[in-house]
C-alpha cells in the first residue's frame, strides 16, 4: 500500500510540474487594433478605444498594438499584416470597416475579429454598438437649454445608419425641450478633416449658431477650434473634450468605446469570446454626459438629470432609427439620413 501511494504521489507531483510548465510556456494573449482615418490621436473614437487596450496591457497583462489606415485602402493590408504577426483579436475601429473585417474573417475563419459600430458580418466577428441616441439626446436638452439664438449646429463625421443616431438624439432632445430651436446640419464625409471641421462650424456661427455639437471624430476638432476663437460654445463626443478648450465645450456626449475594448480583451484572456452581438446602452453606464458641468446653468442640468431618469425609467425611449425618428418628428425634420 506504501508503495502504491508513493507511486500515486509521484504521479500528481508529475502531472501538476507539467500543468504548471504548460501554463508558464503559454503565449501572453495578443490584441491589436486598426484604426479608422481618423487616426490614433484624434482626441475621440480611436484614442478612446486605444485607451481602452491600453487599461488591459495594465490590468489583464494583455500585449497591445496598433496600425493607423491613412486612407481606406489601408483596411485590408493592415488587417492581413496583424493575422501575419499572431495576434489573438484583431479589433477593426468603425463601420467604414466593415467591408475589409467581412473579407478577412472569411479568409481566415480561425482567427478572432471584432468590430466597433457595426454588426458581427461573420461567425468569428463580435459586433460592439452603443445606444448613443441616447447620450445625444441630453447633449441635445442641454444645447436647448443653453442657447441664447435659438439656433444650433450639429456636424456629422458621415453619414450612416449608425452615425445618424448620434443625429436622431440631438435632434429628438433638443425639439423635445423647444420646438422652435433652429438646427443647422452639416455632412463632414470625413473623420479627419479638422480644418473642414472648423469652417463648418464658423458658417454655423456666421448664420446664427451659438452652440455645435459634433460627432465627427478628428474633424471634430475643427468645431472645437471654431468655437474657441469666436467665444461660442461646442458640444463634443466619445469623451469628456473639456480638456480641449474648458472656455467653449459645453459639455460631452460619452461613449465609451474603452470599455468596450477592454471588455473584448477581458473575453478572449477568459476564453469566452466567441463572435456575436453586444449593444451598451445608458443602463451599462457606456453611455452618458460628460462630468464637466463648468459652463452648464443649474436648469440645464436639472433638464439633463430629469431626461436621464427618464430614459433609464423608460418614460423616454429615444428614436435609433430613422423609421422611429420620423414617425415621431417628421420626415423633414432629419434629412442627413437622406
Amino acid at each position: 500500500m506504501k508503495k502504491f501511494l508513493c507511486v500515486l504521489l509521484t504521479a500528481v507531483m508529475l502531472l501538476s510540474l507539467a500543468n504548471a510548465a504548460a501554463f508558464a510556456e503559454k503565449e501572453t494573449v495578443r490584441v491589436a487594433m486598426v484604426t479608422d482615418t481618423g487616426g490614433i490621436n484624434d482626441q475621440s473614437f480611436n484614442a478612446l478605444a486605444w485607451a481602452g487596450l491600453e487599461k488591459a496591457q495594465a490590468e489583464l497583462g494583455v500585449e497591445v498594438a496598433y496600425l493607423e489606415s491613412v486612407t481606406e485602402a489601408d483596411y485590408g493590408p493592415n488587417l492581413e499584416t496583424l493575422y501575419d504577426e499572431g495576434y489573438d483579436l484583431i479589433i477593426c475601429i468603425g463601420f467604414m470597416m466593415a467591408d475589409a473585417v467581412t473579407e478577412a474573417a472569411n479568409a481566415h475563419p480561425e482567427q478572432l475579429y471584432a468590430i466597433i459600430d457595426n454588426a458581427s458580418t461573420a461567425a468569428n466577428v463580435t459586433g460592439v454598438n452603443f445606444a448613443t441616441e441616447q447620450c445625444s439626446y441630453l447633449v441635445g436638452v442641454a444645447a436647448a437649454k443653453m442657447t441664447k439664438t435659438n439656433n444650433v449646429g450639429f456636424v456629422i463625421g458621415m453619414v450612416s445608419p449608425v452615425m445618424n443616431t448620434f443625429g436622431y438624439g440631438y435632434y429628438a432632445g433638443i425639439k423635445d425641450t423647444n420646438p422652435e430651436i433652429v438646427i443647422q446640419p452639416y455632412n463632414a464625409n470625413s473623420f479627419g478633416d479638422v480644418a473642414g471641421g472648423k469652417v463648418a462650424a464658423n458658417s454655423m456661427f456666421t448664420n446664427g449658431a451659438d452652440i455645435v455639437y459634433h460627432a465627427a471624430g478628428g474633424t471634430g476638432i475643427g468645431v472645437i477650434e471654431a468655437a474657441k476663437e469666436q467665444g461660442k460654445l461646442a458640444i463634443g463626443v466619445d469623451q469628456d473634450q473639456s480638456y480641449l478648450a474648458p472656455e467653449a465645450v459645453l459639455t460631452s456626449a460619452m461613449k465609451r468605446v474603452d470599455n468596450g475594448v477592454f471588455t473584448l480583451c477581458k473575453g478572449v484572456v477568459e476564453g469566452t469570446l466567441h463572435g456575436g452581438d453586444v449593444l451598451y446602452t445608458m443602463a451599462d453606464g457606456a453611455v452618458g454626459i460628460a462630468p464637466t458641468v463648468t459652463l452648464m446653468s443649474q436648469e440645464a442640468l436639472d433638464a439633463v438629470k430629469a431626461a436621464e431618469e427618464a430614459i433609464l425609467n423608460g418614460t423616454i425611449v429615444v428614436p435609433a432609427t430613422q423609421e422611429a425618428f420620423d414617425a415621431a418628428y417628421g420626415a423633414d425634420l432629419y434629412t442627413l439620413d437622406d
